[in-house]
């Protein structure tokens, strides 16, 4: 079968041994790879009701049929395993160079189970793997764990490529509910608590390298596509505001719509704006593109800072999440210390996005005499006080390392607390971006913008942003997409380039299969059905698809809101287009 390989490797972390299985045609022809075979192989071997720390939870690596070739975009692979954050479903995604080393190890999937009695890493290779003990590596942070993983598990075998390494930091190690899953150094699957799932498996890295490819349907025909998209590409408006800004670009315009949560989401934007935004921090540091293999969007920032205490420090970043949830959340009002605070949080090994929404609830914490840390808005050092306090498990990060409701329950701030099934919401208020409040509440992971990415049609004017009629139709099609984006795993900043027509170009060239726009977006369902089914079985209901109240309740200063019953017509409109009975169960 074209664009797979046909097989995945399980490794029994308990029993110390693996197997290499055939995958049936038929699955990957209804769901694809990426998304849709991570998701089909997690329903049916994980026991329903698994502890996401316990060894009956998979840990699934995978890539998709466009890694490892011409296509543009596709250097990417996504972790798929049941959240300990959340309780439901979790899916997260990184690029950089490490997913080609993934891929030529000739799998289409490797699901990890069981768990080991001491500090393990894994040398994944088209044979199979080997299982090295990892005490020297416990305790390391992200970046000299990854450096010693590949430095001392890959191998100089002729024909293969260089190793890549997937590796945990110190709150992995901890059971840190949002611990990630880092590569290339500062690239991370980083939502929903995938690293924590690695650690309680003592499973501190993971090296993969090979020498396999996968067959295309029509391999002279996707040479020639791929050529011809990136003719189209140097010219496309997006790519060169992604070149120039990368993900940075949107502090200006987040800010300029009202829409930048400020303050512990109680403002849509902050005075300081344009001291943390992208155009100050290219003007007034060491600021260059950096792209994933495969990739002439170049949106990565590898950037050094030339002044201020932290001078000298190096790293690629920090994205719009993160400054948006420390610059703005926080309030912190010097880039640098953004910068140094990203930095942190990337070798301990923790979620910018999760980590500043829970220090800026710890800043309403101490402002309403919850907690006694003396902390308060801007106070960049007690923010990385309190982060390394999370990571370690000590203090009052003991509690917070635990997730945000728990911590909000502790504090008697429930009320207060912003998050969606558990997991906070990104960088785009819903309060004036309304669709993006439809989306936080359907996205299976939690409050994620990635599902749909749909503050891109509000922002442009594709739909108005308030409009809640037919919002809900745009969104699906929207979600069909990205999800087929998803089960390729192709990265999102592509999205206006992949139309369905190119999806259909691409996925018939290199996999053969019927790909008209009609029986992608079966597939599609399918794949998001599947999703469903997971968190059905793990005891979701229709109600952890709402908001917070205190999003309905409190309207923005300028006066916008959502109003519960606005999000209970998004709601239903959502479950009659997917097919779901009116309490969000499946028929």
């Amino acid at each position: 079968m074209f664009g797979f390989y046909g097989r995945i490797l399980t490794v029994d972390l308990t029993n110390r041994k693996y197997s290499i299985d055939a995958l049936a045609p038929e699955l990957l022809e209804s769901v694809l790879g990426g998304k849709g075979l991570g998701t089909s192989l997690l329903l049916s071997r994980n026991p329903a009701g698994a502890d996401p720390l316990g060894p009956d939870n998979r840990l699934i690596f995978a890539t998709g049929p466009f890694c490892g070739g011409p296509v543009w975009g596709g250097s990417r692979y996504g972790v798929f395993t049941k959240s300990p954050l959340t309780g439901f479903y979790a899916e997260s995604y990184s690029g950089g160079k490490v997913p080609e080393a993934i891929d030529r190890a000739g799998f289409d999937a490797v699901v990890i189970e069981g768990a080991s009695d001491r500090p393990v890493a894994l040398a994944i290779h088209p044979e199979g793997c080997a299982f090295h003990d990892a005490s020297s590596l416990w305790g390391m942070e992200t970046y000299d764990a990854e450096r010693a993983a590949r430095d001392s598990l890959g191998v100089d075998k002729p024909g293969f490529g260089a190793p890549g390494a997937v590796v945990i930091g110190p709150a992995g190690e901890r059971l840190v509910r949002y611990a990630l899953i880092a590569n290339d150094f500062w690239r991370c699957a980083g939502r929903a608590g995938v690293g924590a799932v690695m650690g309680s498996k003592r499973l501190k890295a993971v090296v993969f390298q090979g020498d396999r490819k996968r067959g295309l349907a029509d391999p002279r025909g996707v040479r020639a596509y791929a050529s011809e998209f990136a003719k189209a590409g140097k010219e496309n408006k997006g790519v060169k505001a992604y070149k120039a800004y990368g993900t940075t670009m949107m502090v200006a315009l987040m800010n300029t719509a009202g829409a930048f949560p400020a303050k512990y989401w109680s403002q849509g934007s902050c005075d300081h704006w344009q001291k943390i935004s992208g155009e100050t921090f290219h003007k007034e540091h060491d600021v260059t593109p950096h792209a994933c293999l495969k990739c002439f969007m170049a949106c990565g920032r590898m950037a050094r800072l030339t002044k201020g205490r932290h001078q000298g420090l190096q790293l690629e970043g920090p994205e719009y999440e993160t400054i948006y949830a420390f610059g703005g959340l926080c309030m912190i009002e010097e880039m640098d210390e953004i910068v140094w605070l990203n930095d942190l949080c990337d070798r301990l090994g923790l979620d910018t996005i999760t980590a500043g929404n829970l220090c800026a609830l710890a800043i309403e914490a101490c402002r309403r005499g919850k907690l006694d840390l003396g902390l308060d808005y801007g106070d960049f050092e007690g923010v990385g006080r309190l982060i390394q306090d999370i990571a370690a498990r000590s203090g009052h990060g003991a509690l917070m390392a635990e997730g945000i409701i728990p911590t909000a329950e502790a504090w008697g701030l429930s009320d207060l607390a912003i998050h969606v099934k558990g997991m906070e919401p990104p960088g785009y208020d819903p309060r004036a971006l309304k669709g993006m409040g439809l989306a936080y509440g359907t996205s299976p992971r939690g409050a994620c913008h990635l599902r749909t990415t749909f503050y891109k049609p509000e922002l442009a004017g594709f739909i108005p942003a308030d409009a809640i009629e037919g919002k809900a139709e745009m969104l699906t099609d929207y979600e069909d997409r990205l999800t087929i984006f998803d089960t390729l795993i192709l990265c999102r900043f592509y999205r206006d380039m992949y139309t369905w027509e190119e999806l259909e170009k691409a996925v018939g060239l290199v996999t053969g299969l019927d790909a008209s726009r009609e029986e992608l977006r079966r597939k599609a369902a399918r794949v998001l059905n599947l999703t469903r089914e997971f968190n059905l079985r793990e005891g979701l209901t229709a109600k952890d698809d709402r908001l917070p109240g205190r999003l309905h309740r409190e309207a923005l200063p300028d006066g916008r809101s959502l109003t519960a019953a606005e999000m209970e017509t998004l709601l239903a409109d959502y479950y009659r287009l997917r097919g779901w009975k009116a309490d969000g169960t499946m028929a």
